[in-house]
């Protein structure tokens, strides 16, 4: 059980890493569909293209909303781009940061899909062999004067099995024709992704690095406090939950604790935890007025001043867990 434990705590504190794998996996899962997927062109001139198309790009498309599933950050991103300003200023650089980061992981698997079709050539075959220059290939279409004809003679191209292609010398030069078209893109994209990826590495020591590493550095901190706070938020909710059912059955109180939650300490230091854990929070809406608060009004990201959280309770409520809060669930450093 300690062995789950330290794997997940290590998944939880290497989200990026688990991101890339993930992705990765999506990346390697889209090969593996293509793969396994019977293509049966339609070979009818009005469906070609759509059908052709339509395998190409539309699975890509249900992979990048995959990626952005997959990914915790988008949804970090997306808070933090809509949160009210509060007293902590939003800065539009961290968000573009998070948003390229995000987009060049999601956009692997489709970019894969795309290739590994583009590769194959069944898709782009399917797609425009209609839209083949019949003058390109004499022998194509023999004796067919009507363009109707001869476009549906050119439907017929992906299909090989067709009565009219059994026949058809030239079938094998168009079908060749169009899948060296559709493999030249497949390299070309290939080439030009590794070369924008070996220029995005090579100049990025030419521009200021101390500018990029303040805004990795920040968004690694709102992806780091948001977990802590759902952590936070999680302990002080499960405390919350232990009194309340303490206090509903307040006769069993002692068998409770000592059975069920195995609180062996002395009653005055277990008063104290309790106490520390819940930050004085008694009500509903006292803990509906906190979390208004940390949405609504972050404190600024400055440890040499003192925040200052407004009053959701009664005296007793606002002195001690506004301070012990805010340097728990709040780390602040100064810039």
């Amino acid at each position: 059980m300690d062995r789950f434990r330290m794997i997940f705590q290590y998944f939880q504190s290497n989200s990026e890493s688990v991101t890339n794998g993930i992705c990765g996996l999506l990346a390697l899962a889209s090969v593996k569909i293509y793969a396994s997927f019977e293509f049966n062109c339609p070979c009818l001139a009005k469906y070609n293209m759509a059908y052709g198309l339509g395998v190409m790009f539309i699975p890509p498309v249900a992979l990048f909303l995959c990626g952005l599933l997959v990914n915790r950050q988008f949804v970090v991103m997306l808070e933090e781009w809509k949160r009210p300003a509060g007293d902590r200023k939003k800065n539009l650089a961290i968000i573009r940061y998070m948003c390229s980061s995000i987009l060049q992981r999601a956009m692997i698997a489709p970019v894969v899909w795309i290739i590994v079709t583009l590769l194959d050539g069944k898709c782009f075959v399917c797609a425009f062999s209609s839209s083949i220059n019949p003058d390109k290939f004499p022998d194509f279409a023999i004796n067919i004067t009507s363009y109707d004809e001869v476009l549906h003679l050119l439907s017929k191209v992906p299909c090989k099995d067709d009565v009219l292609m059994r026949n058809n010398t030239s079938r094998k030069a168009v079908s060749r024709y169009l899948r060296c078209w559709s493999q030249v893109l497949g390299w070309s994209i290939l080439l030009i992704l590794i070369v924008i990826a070996f220029l995005a590495r090579s100049l990025r020591p030419c521009f200021n690095q101390a500018a990029f590493m303040q805004t990795r550095y920040w968004s690694n901190y709102i992806d780091m406090e948001q977990k802590l706070f759902d952590e936070s938020c999680c302990e002080h909710a499960r405390e919350f939950a232990h009194k309340c059912i303490l206090h509903f059955f307040e006769s069993m109180q002692k068998e409770i604790k000592l059975r069920r939650f195995n609180v062996h300490r002395e009653e005055d230091k277990e008063k104290e935890d309790a106490e520390d854990h819940l930050r004085g929070i008694t009500n509903q809406e006292q803990m509906n007025k906190l979390l208004q608060c940390w949405y609504s009004k972050k404190p600024p990201l400055d440890l040499s001043k003192a925040t200052q959280w407004p009053t959701v309770g009664s005296e007793r409520t606002s002195a001690p867990w506004a301070s012990s809060m805010s340097n728990r669930w709040h780390p602040r450093s100064v810039l």
